[in-house]
């Protein structure tokens, strides 16, 4: 039988870091089983090995409910009731409604949705934005869901936002400190876990600063410090009142690379008092951020801290390697800004084994990328806004973070959702986007192609089905750091009537009159991915010839040398400034101190008790801090209608024993979960692994809305709050308060 067998590699393109390997063995058109990456395969490399996940991609996309055949809603929006049409008769829909939308309204009225189920080189989100540019242009987005607080805020300190060593650097730290990072079940990236395994086994000591005690805190033995979300800031600046006050801090380091920590070393013209230490010492507020003042914010005792601050103080090079997590929080920005700021006063900016923070990941070799067509319209909105732009677009302007012009010249009227689950689900606030996206007034046309009928896809008026990854060629690069290319193989035709978006993207644009402006000359994926692989060579001719790297399914780049973010700036910072105005690393940013805001943001890094937040009197009516995690069991949404990947992390909501016995509940107990904005009912998982007044549900569930709105599906964004960030923009989904109740 083996003989018979054919081993067809592809790779895993859903918004995942661990892009793994994945072997197909093939027999007469049929997987019978999979394999993934070795060490041995990698040679020396890291091993691109698939986790649970990975292994089950068959069992997830060939299930029986996968989406068939094109149709068009036939009921009212968001019922799910569909009637089945032929390809030709849904392009013809498609542009019907595209010219009129467009010619009513304006390009700025047609909008693609922020999606991710589809993260590779090519994607029918970038090749719907490229019909679109082609025919008048669209409304864009900038920022993503999972780290616009950090990408916006960090220009302000290092004047740009490529702030990563190389993991293999790490190796050289002597303390390691996981802020709200849990890469063991995010699967940052390839790399990142793995390296840590090795820093782990070398007997480097790491801690873990997190409301949960995760599973990347148990599985590499490091120290469980719990704070209460949205805590961050108050912590970091109680570790740097003990730096400062104790005399642990490089001061030789801060005088010569950084503006804005003490009175004399501050802009011309700036109050002195508005420094870093003059906040932390009470000179304004009377207030000294002492441990424990901390203690009363963070729950973290004041001892603990005191400890931490004297190890981070003293030990020496000093890794904080802090996730995304903590910068989804109401004031996001201000943790990132804190982790820099206890980077650059502890000395290990710029240094073997340390870290400058900030968003993390680098791509040191070129990578293949689909260029975007200039867009006439040449105007954006932050991502996630999009709700806000559907209800008052024209009413938005810069203060609320509109790009490219004062204002927007349409509410959006047309989206296409492509490969995506946050039109609805992964978008905060479900049941407010619900009602808006049931108002037919409003948004008048929504395009939705995706491979299941997610929560998001039952808001579709056009509903197409396409192709997973094992029916179509694609390439998948590093997510966050790695230098290698993936393939992905078609595997096995496509199933039913399913077909890639660039397939009937092609036919709207044959009767746009756009086919020649738009394929040029390219008519299947092989032929764009040949060509942008090609252009890559062009600026790495180490790498093999395209038929080889479809032939062996991966390509990674050798001696790949190891990265010291901003050695060269912090060395001689004034021969090699930062790319700031100041030419140094900004902790008082004059350009957030003269800027104007739609509400009040910091020109420190300091802590700013925020809404829904541990000191907020709504806790009176909502006791718990409610917060989200990404689970082993999904990739975002992905796999949730899985029941083999279920029973890996089932979905339940964490509470402390403290907090479950106050209100009678115990392990295994359903339980409803509620505030102002929702409700939803799921079973009780009772752990010492999370702290009090804290509740975690992991995020990804699909909304299963019961006849009085319950959700029984257990999605979090039945409850958090669509209020944005305020300088960013971004998605504060970790900030909440609830209750929660037996059922």
């Amino acid at each position: 039988m083996e003989q018979d067998i054919r081993v067809i590699p592809t790779t895993g393109r859903n918004n995942c870091g661990g892009r793994c390997i994945i072997k197909a063995h093939v027999k007469d058109g049929t997987i019978v089983r999979l394999t993934t990456d070795t060490p041995e395969e990698a040679d020396g490399g890291v091993p691109l090995t698939a986790c649970a996940r990975g292994m089950n991609y068959h069992t997830t996309y060939f299930s029986e409910d996968r989406l068939k055949y094109p149709m068009k809603r036939v009921g009212k929006r968001g019922a799910g009731d569909f009637e089945r049409i032929s390809w030709d008769e849904a392009v013809d829909i498609l542009v019907r409604e595209w010219t009129r939308i467009r010619d009513t309204y304006g390009p700025g009225s047609r909008y693609v949705m922020y999606a991710t189920g589809e993260s590779a080189v090519l994607s029918g989100r970038a090749f719907t934005k490229r019909l679109l540019s082609l025919d008048g242009g669209f409304l864009d987005s900038y920022n993503s869901y999972s780290s616009a607080c950090v990408r916006q805020i960090t220009p302000y300190l290092y004047g740009t936002d490529d702030t990563a060593s190389s993991p293999a650097d790490w190796l050289n730290s002597s303390l390691i400190v996981l802020w709200g990072h849990n890469p063991a079940e995010t699967v940052f990236d390839a790399e990142t876990m793995f390296y840590l395994r090795k820093a782990r086994d070398r007997g480097i000591p790491m801690i873990g600063i997190d409301p949960r005690e995760n599973d990347t805190i148990r599985r590499l033995g490091a120290e469980w410090f719990p704070i209460r979300p949205a805590t961050d800031s108050a912590l970091a600046d109680a570790v740097a009142w003990v730096l400062y006050t104790e005399g642990l801090y490089d001061k030789a380091f801060i005088d010569r690379c950084c503006v804005g920590f003490d009175r004399e070393h501050m802009p011309e013209g700036v109050d002195p008092d508005e420094c870093y230490f003059s906040y932390l010492t009470g000179v304004k507020d009377g207030v000294e951020k002492t441990p424990e003042w901390a203690e009363k914010i963070t729950g973290l005792p004041a001892d603990r801290i005191f400890a931490l601050a004297r190890r981070m103080g003293t030990v020496k090079p000093m890794n904080i390697l802090q996730g995304w997590g903590p910068q989804r929080n109401a004031y996001g920005e201000q943790a990132s800004r804190s982790a820099i700021m206890l980077a650059c006063l502890t000395g290990n900016v710029g240094i073997p084994g340390g870290s400058a923070c900030g968003p993390g990941g680098y791509n040191p070799r070129p990578l293949p990328k689909l260029p975007p067509l200039p867009n006439p319209y040449g105007v954006s909105i932050p991502v996630f806004l999009w709700t806000d732009a559907v209800t008052r677009g024209t009413e938005m302007t810069a203060l609320d973070g509109v790009r490219g012009a004062g204002h927007l010249s349409s509410n959006i009227k047309m989206i296409f959702n492509i490969a995506g689950n946050t039109l609805l689900n992964q978008h905060a606030d479900v049941n407010r986007t619900k009602a808006i996206l049931e108002d037919e007034s409003l948004v008048e046309f929504i395009v939705v192609s995706d491979v299941f009928l997610t929560a998001s896809a039952r808001y579709a008026d056009l509903l197409l089905p396409c192709t997973s990854f094992w029916e179509e060629e694609n390439m998948t690069l590093p997510w966050i750091g790695g230098a290698f290319i993936g393939y992905n193989n078609r595997v096995i035709d496509p199933l039913y009537e399913c077909r890639p978006e660039y397939d009937w993207l092609k036919e709207a644009a044959r009767r746009l009159g756009l086919y020649d402006a738009f394929t040029q000359g390219r008519e299947t994926a092989r032929d764009w991915l040949r060509f942008l692989y090609d252009r890559t060579r062009e600026e790495s001719p180490e790498l093999p010839a395209f038929d080889e790297l479809r032939r062996e399914g991966i390509v990674r780049y050798k001696n790949v040398p190891v990265r010291v973010a901003f050695a060269r700036e912090c060395r001689d910072p004034e021969h090699c400034p930062f790319p700031t105005p100041s030419g140094k690393i900004e902790i008082f940013s004059r350009t957030l101190y003269e800027k104007e805001f739609s509400e009040f943001f910091p020109a420190i890094p300091r802590y700013v008790s925020p809404p829904e937040g541990y000191e907020d009197p709504l806790r009176a009516k909502y006791p718990l801090q409610l917060m989200g995690y990404h689970t082993k069991r999904r990739c975002h949404s992905i796999h949730d209608n899985n029941p083999r990947l279920e029973k890996l992390d089932p979905q339940a909501v964490w509470m402390n024993p403290l907090d479950a016995a106050e209100r009678g509940i115990g392990d295994g107990d359903m339980a409803v979960v509620f505030n102002d904005r929702g409700r939803l009912r799921l079973p009780v998982r009772v752990t010492e692994r999370i702290m009090p007044g804290v509740a975690a549900i992991p995020q990804g569930a699909w909304y299963r809305p019961e006849a009085d709105g319950t959700d029984a599906g257990g999605n979090i964004n039945v409850l958090t709050s669509q209020r944005p960030t305020p300088l960013a923009h971004g998605n504060g989904q970790h900030t909440n308060l609830a209750e929660i109740r037996k059922a």
